[in-house]
């Protein structure tokens, strides 16, 4: 044993245990310290996510409530529009036929709010017993570009009709992506026309709304300048308005208060309900009962089938251009009391020059040729679609409209006569025509084999004396727009 008690290397005892001691408390001081550090980033880099998470959250509904909230039809706020131009009417500066109604004496009053949509706003009201459709592109007055010449116009003098022809025409042209040029005068004969001149021949649009302009015997006050300048920039009013004087087949404009133009109310289509379309009142023109709640029985089916082939007709031919529809769909027609088929929303019908600037788009394949219901092929050698439309209207009602109809399924045990089995083979051949000279023909005589089958079919069931199918919309009681007189 050594002296004194000592350990190997002259350490007391007990020193080595008391080091090893230190050294493993040291180790636990350090762990914990990086523990402490490493929550400590962990919840700073936790309270960064959550901070940046809650700004995306409150951004993205800053920008829900400009994009959607902020457009959110609400009967609060349509009141609020209609209040404001009612003061502005007040203040003298819109007018319209409508503009008393609404304002003064309250035969035109708001029901609800239907829509808000980019801008427009489209609502339901009822005017002097009857319910009718509000409309305008944009919500307020003031958006609308002014007519220029009234910033050098005195404020007494009125501009003379002749002046308000020539600015009118041009807008009008604008509108509908016409020219002088383009709109050749080809005559009055032709067919078409039922009622008060509608639909006679093929007729210079612009021409027609300036003969309309050129009957009013006085001059025009700003505020008319004005409301008249504020309807022309809306496509869908300038539309409706010029051919409801040609056509039964686009509603009708009611009247006007300044940017806000009414048109007549009717059910639109729709595309989950076996039957598409109602008939409001469950009354049809000739004394006919339809069935069930307003919805239309089968017979009636055929006679709306024919109104739309003669509106086919029509829009190709009674006028200087086709007119082609690039949005068919159940909900974009209505129909009258007497089964003629409407286009009540005309925000994608082009005249053809119009159409053919649409298509001709630069492409690599004929998918990129499409625009909606309208199509054209791609030539590739060029990378250019070409600006003649290869589908039809007709081919787009046959596949969307027909199609469901006429279906086996929807037509049960009567599915299997022979003349329901021609009439589902013509609609499948019309359905999947496509471009070309040769296809054109053949689309004639596809229209003209569907309304043979549709009159046998009428035959057949007893049908009415209303099977020409053109509709009439020649009703004696209906109010003759004369919002500033044209």
């Amino acid at each position: 044993m050594l002296s004194g008690g000592l350990l190997p290397g002259g350490s007391p005892p007990g020193s080595f245990s008391s080091s090893s001691s230190s050294s493993s408390s040291f180790s636990s001081s350090l762990l914990r310290w990086l523990r402490v550090r490493l929550w400590a980033r962990r919840r700073l880099l936790l309270v960064a996510l959550l901070w940046f998470g809650s700004w995306l959250f409150l951004n993205g509904l800053v920008l829900v409530q400009r994009s959607i909230l902020s457009d959110f039809c609400t009967e609060k706020h349509s009141r609020q529009i209609l209040s404001r131009l009612c003061g502005e009417f007040r203040d003298g500066s819109v007018s319209g036929d409508m503009c008393s109604d609404l304002c003064e004496v309250g035969l035109l009053q708001f029901r609800r709010c239907l829509y808000y949509e980019n801008g427009k706003k489209v609502m339901e009201a009822e005017w002097r017993g009857s319910t009718v459709i509000l409309k305008s592109k944009m919500e307020n007055f003031s958006s609308y570009e002014p007519l220029n010449i009234l910033e050098y116009q005195d404020t007494a003098e009125e501009l003379s009709p002749m002046d308000v022809v020539l600015y009118a025409t041009m807008e009008v042209r604008n509108s509908l992506g016409l020219t002088e040029e383009e709109e050749d005068e080809d005559g009055d004969g032709g067919g078409g026309g039922r009622g008060r001149g509608r639909g006679g021949g093929k007729r210079n649009i612009s021409r027609l709304w300036g003969e309309e302009l050129r009957k009013r015997g006085r001059g025009y006050s700003r505020a008319e300048l004005s409301s008249l300048w504020a309807l022309l920039q809306q496509e869908e009013y300038t539309f409706l308005r010029v051919l409801q004087d040609l056509s039964p087949h686009v509603a009708r404009v009611l009247g006007s208060c300044g940017h806000f133009y009414a048109v007549e109310y009717l059910s639109a289509g729709h595309t989950w309900n076996q039957n598409l379309f109602s008939v409001e009142g469950g009354q049809v023109r000739g004394g006919g009962q339809v069935r069930g709640g307003g919805q239309v029985s089968r017979e009636q089916v055929n006679l709306i089938a024919l109104s739309f082939l003669h509106m086919v007709k029509h829009f190709e031919n009674d006028f200087a251009h086709k007119l082609h529809l690039c949005d068919i769909k159940p909900e974009n027609f209505a129909i009258r009391s007497d089964l003629t088929v409407v286009a009540i929303d005309v925000d994608m019908a082009f005249f053809e020059p119009k159409m053919r600037e649409i298509l001709e788009q630069n492409c690599s394949s004929d998918d990129d040729c499409n625009f909606f219901d309208c199509s054209s092929r791609c030539e590739t050698k060029k990378q250019r679609c070409s600006a003649s439309r290869r589908n039809s209207n007709l081919q787009v009602i046959c596949e969307k409209i027909f199609r469901p109809w006429f279906s086996p399924t929807l037509l049960g045990a009567k599915a299997g006569l022979p003349l329901q089995v021609e009439l589902q083979r013509a609609v499948q051949e019309c359905s999947e025509t496509d471009g070309g000279e040769e296809e054109e023909r053949r689309r004639g005589d596809i229209h003209q084999r569907l309304l043979l089958i549709l009159n046998r079919l009428l035959e057949e069931g007893g049908g009415s004396s209303e099977r020409g199918g053109g509709g009439g919309g020649n009703e004696d009681e209906d109010h003759v727009h004369t919002a500033l007189n044209f």
